[in-house]
């Protein structure tokens, strides 16, 4: 069982790296192409561009029902099953499914674009909104592509249609800004750059992996029997994408409709850090889904619960330091990333110099950094299982009790954010803008709660399976130490905000280093399957091994 668990681990880890390829490569471009899209544009016109991505974003969740989710599951399981030809169905069920939502709902944005900009109390932005429209279309390319890929776990592909696709993004919405076309430049950008990817994507998949199964093809396809099931396992699947991703914009819509765009845009840049944490959730998250589809929990119980604590444990080992050091240098972080000047000023061997060592600087986004630290408190609940819970419970077909805990967490946060945004909103005035933001970020938190401890309580009912709660306390002292060690050192130090980023990391990591196996968060059984599980990384791996080997000296020798 352990040696299959470990297998598992490794197929996992390097199915996670691949993709993680893909997250680190295309944020880091996005966060370029941000860093000099904030450059260019003002505060103002920065918060106008995330406020007409809203409703895009949002209509765009309602877009698959599900289907995506349910095709990853499928493919994967009849790959396992050794059932590819009936893959083909599969792949062209869920593609034209996707075609024609897609179709439906950008015309369905376009329609409302007036509307929406009137409540947004911006309606000069109504022309934007609907030009976003277009990107639901090319979204849905996107999302099909990326379900086929998951599920045959071919994770290079992928990431080259992430980079690609961010590569686009940063390089043409900047430039199209810098030619005069102010915010309607960075909104082309982003549309272009979902149009390429989209049909990058579509194109691998039919000739790497469509195209071989029409070999195997025997007989017609039938859409309509291989489509039911998909919506029928995926519709439940809905209600928690619209928690996850669509709650937080409408939290965002109702921010907007009470603060400036100054304020919207310290929000924005705000969230430009937060995505930094996707570098481990999402890889990790994505890369247990075929993971936990291969289980039987009423065969292998013992397996499933050695896998799921496992993969909160080494989430966890990730994530949370990733968290808490965001949390302890999110001033230096943001006004380094955001001087005031134009990133052009600091070209200049002059310019560079005033960035590197003058002191003190005055902030583009002054409340960024506290729209930062607040918002990533939300990722420590990966301490109780966050990030694998849906993982496990969409891996294994349950995704009705999904759409329970979803509208739970529904039913409270909507009227909860309503509440205090709008209180704030209305009664904080004009100087008081920062906590409606607050308020929103604290709903984002909410929304969070009820739909965990209920998916939690009914995973241990069920089948047993919960994280280790002391591992995580240990997990999350550790962090903390290394937190503390960062924020002092960032507090008391006289220096410029890049050298305490530089520094403050360097301590951090140190830290975290000595102090995680010291409290016994991680014990030499763990290091040696970490080791295991990332010996298909290539020289990533021989990188990893250098303070995996510091740790492993540093753990305490097990009882004789």
């Amino acid at each position: 069982m352990e040696d299959k668990a470990l297998q598992m681990g490794k197929s996992s880890t390097a199915g996670s790296f691949f993709l993680l390829i893909g997250v680190v490569g295309s944020t880091v471009l996005m966060a370029l192409g941000t860093i000099i899209l904030a450059s260019v544009l003002s505060p103002d016109e920065l918060g106008l561009y995330s406020i007409v991505l809203i409703p895009s974003t949002i209509i765009a969740f309602f877009r698959d029902l599900g289907v995506n989710s349910a095709m990853t599951q499928k493919i994967a399981s009849l790959r396992a099953a050794n059932k590819t030809s009936e893959i083909h169905d599969v792949i062209r069920a869920g593609v034209i499914f996707e075609l024609l939502s897609g179709a439906l709902l950008s015309l369905v944005c376009f329609a409302i674009s007036q509307p929406l900009a009137n409540i947004l109390d911006r309606p000069d932005a109504s022309s934007l909104i609907a030009l976003m429209s277009l990107s639901i279309f090319a979204s849905a390319l996107v999302s099909a592509a990326t379900a086929t890929f998951v599920g045959f776990e071919k994770m290079k592909y992928n990431s080259f249609t992430q980079i690609i696709q961010a590569l686009i993004k940063t390089l043409l919405g900047p430039f199209l800004v810098f030619l005069g076309f102010s915010v309607t430049g960075a909104v082309i950008g982003s549309i272009a750059s979902v149009a390429v990817g989209g049909v990058i994507s579509i194109l691998i998949v039919y000739f790497a992996l469509f195209r071989p199964l029409r070999k195997a093809k025997v007989g017609k396809c039938d859409l309509k029997q291989t489509l039911l099931p998909l919506l029928k396992y995926g519709i439940p699947l809905t209600v928690p994408n619209i928690v996850v991703g669509v709650l937080p914009q409408i939290f965002a819509f109702f921010m907007a409709m009470y603060i400036s765009d100054n304020m919207v845009g310290n929000y924005f840049a705000a969230t430009c850090f937060a995505v930094l944490v996707t570098f481990i959730s999402f890889p990790v998250s994505t890369a247990l889904f075929p993971a936990f589809s291969k289980l039987n929990p009423q065969k292998e119980p013992e397996l499933v619960k050695t896998v799921f604590a496992s993969s909160v444990k080494y989430t966890a080992l990730l994530l949370i330091p990733v968290t808490m050091l965001l949390i302890a240098l999110a001033t230096p972080l943001v006004n380094t990333v955001f001087p005031q000047d134009s990133i052009l000023h600091y070209l200049s061997p002059d310019g560079l110099k005033q960035f590197l060592f003058t002191v003190n600087t005055q902030s583009k986004f002054p409340y960024a950094p506290l729209f930062l630290a607040v918002s990533s408190i939300g990722n420590l609940f990966v301490l109780f299982g966050h990030v694998s819970l849906i993982a496990f419970q969409t891996g294994i077909g349950k995704t009705g009790q999904i759409m329970k805990q979803s509208l739970l967490s529904l039913a409270i946060s909507l009227p909860f954010s309503y509440a205090i945004i709008t209180y704030f909103g209305k009664f904080g005035g004009a100087n008081m803008e920062w906590l409606v933001v607050i308020g929103g970020v604290v709903s984002v938190m909410v929304s969070i709660v009820p739909g965990l401890v209920w998916g939690l309580i009914w995973s241990w009912k069920n089948y047993h399976v919960k994280a280790d709660f002391k591992n995580s306390t240990k997990i999350f002292i550790a962090s903390l130490v290394a937190s503390v060690v960062a924020y002092v050192f960032s507090v008391f130090l006289n220096a410029s905000y890049p050298i305490l980023l530089i520094i403050g990391t360097l301590l951090f990591l140190l830290t975290y280093l000595v102090i995680t196996p010291i409290v016994g968060a991680v014990n030499r059984a763990d290091i040696d399957n970490l080791i295991l599980m990332s010996s298909e990384l290539g020289i990533i791996s021989k990188i990893l091994k250098l303070p995996l080997k510091l740790m492993q000296k540093l753990c305490k020798k097990p009882d004789k």
